[in-house]
């Protein structure tokens, strides 16, 4: 089966990337609104609205993911969208802090429903096995592609407006990728085994407790926070306080991250072809690790320039792909079919956990105590991160050529002979 000849997941698809593309450039034109507003405390009203986000995700995803099969899931897709580019347009308009935190906390609400709605229709509308493999990459490939692009394309933007406009932009992306949800035939959702809609919230994160991988997942999520929150939260006053850079300049340095990310996302899948997911993720953390040290020994001492931040931010992000690239396939390979949807779902909400901690350090600590620490701080949960990984997610958890994964079938429910675990990686 060729995945784009399925028009369903052609449209859908398109909405997704459409929608990635908005949030992203709303995420960098959102940094530029808050020092607009804040200046040099511009760190910490981002930090504040980003927690908000990371609030409603941790808090409505999972009840997104136990109520969906009760809903028309196209008119829910529809109007979430619909209502994100509402709320967009809205922003251009905010004269005070507070109407930021109100306004991103609607947006990130229908952002927080969407993605799991979004996961759980797929296996539906794409029943081909192989086919939805490759469906499930193709999204992780949008994000990483999403992540370069939208800052510059925000970049080449305010060379020639303003940073409100971009709101009006994205607000009308949010707008197409309504139409592109509106056009697909998405049938409705099959019944849950679950009983209670908690159950079912809660099944998929009973599973990453109970398996080692995925624990060692859940360590890892947050040293990827740690080191994402320097660049996402810091990097608006660093280049506009520290290094004297205009708003171009502060989308240019958010892509290098970007390209990092992209960079080692296209290389890896051969490279999990030979080498064990686990073997590469745990190399990720350590990069990341590297990457944020380095980060407080050059600002401490005075030695961090254009060049020096640029590097260190592709280093950063070269180390969030090597993590964030391998753990949908490791996940595959731990569940049921069945339980793909919980699973992911879980996983979104775990890993916006962490952000949940570090967004706070990095804004608040950063502008009422500097870089400096603030940076010795997000490295050392960084650390505690990637030992945790190592402790939690044993070594023999991670072998073989092909798959980068063993064959644990009393941590995987619904997995039962070795055919059926090599089928879901």
């Amino acid at each position: 089966m060729r995945l784009f000849a399925v028009r369903d997941y052609r449209h859908l698809f398109g909405a997704q990337v459409i929608a990635l593309f908005g949030t992203g450039l709303t995420t960098v034109a959102l940094g530029l609104l808050a020092y607009d507003l804040a200046g040099p405390r511009a760190g910490m009203v981002l930090s504040t609205a980003l927690t908000i986000k990371m609030v409603m995700y941790v808090v409505i995803a999972p009840l997104a993911a136990a109520y969906v099969d009760r809903l028309p899931r196209r008119t829910f897709l529809f109007l979430l969208d619909a209502a994100r580019g509402a709320v967009v347009l809205a922003l251009p308009l905010v004269t005070e802090v507070w109407h930021i935190y109100v306004l991103i906390g609607l947006l990130q609400a229908a952002s927080a429903a969407f993605t799991p709605t979004f996961q759980a229709v797929i296996p539906d509308i794409v029943t081909d096995e192989a086919a939805y493999t490759r469906a499930l990459s193709a999204s992780q490939v949008a994000s990483a592609m999403e992540s370069l692009l939208s800052p510059v394309l925000a970049a080449v933007a305010l060379t020639f407006l303003s940073f409100d406009r971009l709101f009006l932009g994205t607000s009308a992306g949010f707008l197409v990728s309504a139409l592109l949800v509106l056009s697909t035939r998405i049938p409705d959702a099959r019944p849950s085994t679950h009983t209670r809609a908690w159950d079912k919230a809660a099944a998929g994160i009973r599973t990453f407790l109970r398996t080692p991988r995925l624990r060692g997942i859940m360590a890892l999520n947050l040293v990827v926070a740690s080191a994402g929150s320097i660049v996402v939260v810091n990097t608006v006053n660093h280049v506009r306080d520290e290094l004297g850079g205009s708003q171009s300049d502060v989308a240019w340095m958010l892509a290098t991250s970007g390209t990092g990310t992209l960079l080692a996302a296209l290389v890896l899948p051969r490279v999990l072809d030979r080498i064990a997911a686990r073997t590469v993720m745990v190399t990720g953390a350590l990069v990341l690790l590297g990457g944020t040290a380095t980060a407080v020994t050059l600002f401490a001492t005075g030695l961090i320039t254009w060049a020096g931040t640029a590097i260190v931010w592709a280093v950063i992000g070269v180390g969030m792909a090597l993590v964030i690239t391998p753990t949908g396939k490791v996940i595959r390979a731990s569940v049921g079919r069945n339980e793909i949807p919980e699973a992911f779902a879980a996983q979104f909400s775990l890993s916006h956990l962490a952000w949940l901690v570090t967004y706070p350090v990095a804004g608040w600590l950063g502008t009422n105590a500097g870089f400096t620490l603030t940076w010795s701080v997000l490295t050392a949960l960084a650390g505690t991160g990637a030992i945790g990984a190592l402790l939690l997610w044993p070594r023999h958890e991670g072998q073989g050529a092909t798959t980068g994964l063993a064959t644990p079938a009393r941590h995987a429910p619904g997995i039962t002979d070795r055919s059926t675990l090599t089928k879901a990686a």
